[in-house]
């Protein structure tokens, strides 16, 4: 079963790393309409199987978590933002970022210490992002600039919604947190469909793959290999996403690997994969020994 669930992590690794091709792809589309498609097929896609299942009474902080759904729309948002205006292996590599401004925000909120090996990667990181944008004006006419200060945005965004949702698992099941994870979205961006009659037919069915695949798919991957393996193991094989996305961006968008992208982006990588697994490490360690929750 082990086998079954690296393999499922390690093609939603894969399958995640087609988000820059699909949203690049859809030149005819507004952000807003993507966005919606995003949101809205796994709200579809969900909504029957809670229904049926008698999963539409919710017992946990519904306030709380729809609080999270509202961040995750603007996340979602700026994520896209990301892909149209910088490169795919920027727009990723910065992405990935969000593990350390998870840390971060336990560290600040919620008072837990940070170890000193994780202080170096939080510094590693940041000069991974100084050399990532080396050669780069700093100007809001420049598309790299607002597209990799999106990136930034969008992952600041994904760490606060872990926090969040992180909090409510056990209230919660996985359809459940699916369901209020896009809830919002799907109702923020549905006054972009008034856009959708201008955009080209195959461009409208990429964007019900997009939102299937990534809304969907992705995540019961996701959620069937953490079932197996452990939290440390799933999110280091995650990092899939990384290579794939830049290397799917290099060999079909004929992207540029320039030096700083590859040095910048190792040191995010690398930071982002090590401080990942100390905290899996230190949650396996909270469950072993509850007592020093």
């Amino acid at each position: 079963m082990n086998k079954k669930a690296i393999y499922a992590v390690v093609i939603c690794a894969l399958i995640a790393g087609t988000n820059g091709l699909l949203i690049k792809y859809v030149t005819s589309m507004t952000t807003g309409s993507i966005a919606w498609f995003r949101a809205i097929i796994p709200v579809l896609f969900i909504l029957p199987v809670l229904s049926k299942g008698g999963m539409l009474h919710f017992k946990g902080n519904t306030k709380k978590v729809l609080i999270a759904s509202t961040i995750n729309a603007a996340r979602m948002y700026l994520y896209l933002i990301a892909f149209i205006y910088t490169s795919i292996g920027n727009a990723v590599v910065l992405f990935y970022t969000y593990p350390l401004f998870v840390a971060a925000i336990e560290t600040i909120h919620f008072k837990v210490k940070m170890k000193r090996s994780q202080t170096l990667f939080l510094l590693l990181a940041f000069v991974g992002i100084v050399i990532t944008y080396l050669g780069k004006p700093f100007s809001f006419e420049s598309d790299d600039f607002i597209g990799m200060m999106a990136a930034i945005g969008a992952s600041i965004g994904y760490a606060i919604t872990v926090v969040i949702f992180k909090s409510e698992t056990q209230n919660y099941t996985k359809d459940q947190l699916i369901f209020f994870q896009n809830i919002v979205g799907a109702f923020v961006f549905l006054p972009f469909i008034v856009t959708l009659p201008e955009a080209k037919i195959e461009h409208l069915g990429t964007g019900v793959l997009y939102g299937f695949l990534i809304g969907i798919v992705v995540f019961k991957l996701f959620f069937f290999g953490l079932k197996h393996l452990t939290a440390a193991t799933a999110t280091s094989l995650m990092y899939l996403e990384v290579v794939s996305a830049i290397l799917l961006g290099y060999f079909i968008l004929d992207e540029k690997l320039t030096w700083n992208t590859l040095l910048g982006g190792g040191c995010i990588v690398i930071s982002s994969f090590y401080i990942s697994r100390l905290m899996g490490k230190k949650s396996k360690a909270e469950q072993v020994n509850p007592e020093k929750i």
